[in-house]
């Protein structure tokens, strides 16, 4: 029997994880990319061209090497734990080479249009027309894995800025920005305290004579570096604290991060302090945010009123003179021109059962890969969808009828309704651990806890209480990784390698009775704690 043949639209990150799970799940993948190289929003190009993805030239990670790395190819040890974009391309090409990735690419082709076949409630076949040096070809393929990202079009909501037509400085979105030379010496105003926003204020502030960062609502800033100096997701997305957050009080664990974040600096004194609680919005990173404030170098500001030739007025009254630039950070907004009205975008809220399929498909044989939006990058979930529906479009997973898959829908956006804060993407919002979770459970291959205890409680542990890493959906069931164990368990030793420059007299200190002293309660405390969970586990089962 011939092999399924499976399009994927775009090599990004979402790309060549699905051209992997294709070749993983024996069929024929060809992956169209409009660029002439591969890593999409993460090859940093100095033009910006319509409709392609677009960085900074300083772009870094704010997710750790650990949380991000596709689950079967960690990242080299020596790698820093928060990557430049550069060195990120490094492990994309690793990848691609280790794989065999690259010959199933056609660069520098446009997917024009993905149509059904007149016969697609039998086959589920589809009709994609692409061009390549302004030729046309239509091709025949058993399923589509739609990987084009959503950082493709500007948010540019200029209605919303009075007068800024008449505004004779320079303003654009923050996607046209790429470095902050050109904007020595010149008062700037930063509309947007998205990671973008921040980022640009930040470096800006370097060169700027002044920059001015506006805010409608405020925000709680995060800095990469948590606890004990590992990286905040390491510490962060635990199962463990996932376990306490979906069982504890939401109230109480958002009292406790303010308290976190308030240590580091009060957010009321530096014109932060939203209204609302860390839970309510993704985390906002600024490192050296503070320190920009304090210095005079950033000024956090109320939401632009409206713009004058020269200046810009607030919304508490105030007013900021000879403004020569405005960069708009306010986000994207993301369609799919090529499907011809097969997913329906309105307000950037799209309905795809687990932010994937289109639940009315005669046929499943069209997937949307990387259409979410969490802590940090998507990398690991796009990677995870794509071993799921790549098992669908074979015959061995099973979507649930329509009339579930349109509730469970419906059910979500209910939810995003009643949350306190709206933003432009809160339909592809989701929670790390649980979306993952939910995948998983339905590849076959979420870590039975409860069965480890007992098999592995080493092994257990470390998934417990350690960063909830990739490595842990390779442990069992399709797909199985022989290295996922080897991956766990020394994870926290590869987080502190790189760091490791320096060799200190603590690096050869044996630890005192009384550290082991001080651990002791520590582990009390984790065994108590994982009694409690196996417990709920078992109740669960039974």
């Amino acid at each position: 029997m011939a092999k399924k043949r499976i399009a994927v639209i775009g090599a990004g990150i979402s790309g060549l994880a699905a051209i992997k799970c294709c070749l993983d799940e024996d069929l024929e993948p060809t992956c169209f990319e409009w660029n002439d190289d591969i890593g999409g929003l993460w090859k940093f190009q100095k033009n910006t061209l319509e409709r392609r993805p677009s960085i900074y030239k300083s772009v870094t990670t704010n997710t750790s090497k650990e949380m991000m790395c596709f689950s079967d190819f960690p990242f080299p040890e020596h790698y820093p734990n928060y990557i430049h974009n550069s060195r990120f391309m490094e492990y994309f090409k690793m990848y691609a080479e280790h794989f065999g990735i690259l010959k199933y690419i056609r660069f520098k082709t446009k997917v024009q249009s993905v149509r059904k076949r007149p016969d697609f409630s039998l086959s589920g076949q589809w009709d994609v027309v692409v061009e390549a040096d302004e030729k046309q070809e239509t091709l025949v393929f058993d399923g589509v894995l739609v990987c084009s990202g959503h950082h493709t079009d500007p948010y540019l909501p200029l209605h919303c800025f009075p007068g800024i037509e008449k505004f004779k400085g320079c303003y654009f979105h923050s996607r046209e920005y790429k470095s902050p030379e050109a904007f020595s010496g010149k008062r700037i105003i930063v509309v947007g305290i998205g990671n973008s926003g921040v980022d640009i204020a930040m470096e800006l502030g370097h060169v700027a004579k002044q920059v001015f960062l506006s805010t409608r609502r405020g925000v709680w800033i995060f800095h990469r570096v948590w606890d004990n100096g590992y990286p905040m997701d390491s510490i962060f997305l635990t199962r463990f604290k996932y376990y306490l957050r979906k069982t504890a009080a939401i109230t109480l664990m958002d009292k406790q991060l303010e308290a976190i974040l308030t240590t580091r600096f009060d957010h009321t004194h530096y014109g932060l302090q939203p209204r609302h609680r860390p839970s309510n919005q993704a985390p906002i990173f600024g490192d050296d945010l503070p320190n920009h404030i304090i210095s005079g170098r950033v000024q956090v500001r109320s939401n632009v009123k409206e713009f004058t030739e020269t200046d810009a007025i607030f919304d508490d009254g105030s007013t900021e003179e000879n403004i020569d630039v405005v960069i708009f950070a306010t986000g994207y907004s993301f369609s799919f021109p090529f499907l011809d009205g097969l997913i329906n975008v309105t307000n950037n809220e799209v309905s795809l059962y687990k932010l994937m399929f289109p639940p009315n498909l005669e046929k499943p044989t069209l997937a949307v890969i990387g259409l979410v939006q969490t802590v940090g990058i998507v990398l690991t979930i796009a990677e995870l969808q794509s071993r799921w529906a790549t098992r669908v479009f074979k015959g061995l997973s099973q979507l649930p009828p329509v009339k579930i898959m349109t509730a469970e829908i419906t059910e979500r956006m209910k939810a995003i309704e009643k949350r306190s804060v709206k933003k432009i993407n809160d339909n592809i919002q989701v929670n790390y651990i649980e979306y993952m979770d939910e995948i998983a459970t339905q590849v076959g291959v979420k870590p039975n806890l409860l069965v480890l205890f007992l098999s592995d409680p080493k092994l257990a542990m470390e998934i417990l209480f350690g960063p909830c890493t990739p490595y842990q959906y390779r442990l069992q069931g399709p797909g199985k990784w022989e290295g996922a164990r080897k991956a766990i368990l020394p994870q926290r030793e590869r987080i502190i390698k790189p760091l490791k420059t320096r060799i200190t007299s603590e690096d050869h200190r044996p630890p005192s009775l009384f550290s082991w002293m001080k651990m002791a309660p520590v582990g009390l405390a984790f065994l108590v704690a994982g009694s409690v969970y196996l417990a709920h586990l078992y109740s669960l089962l039974w």
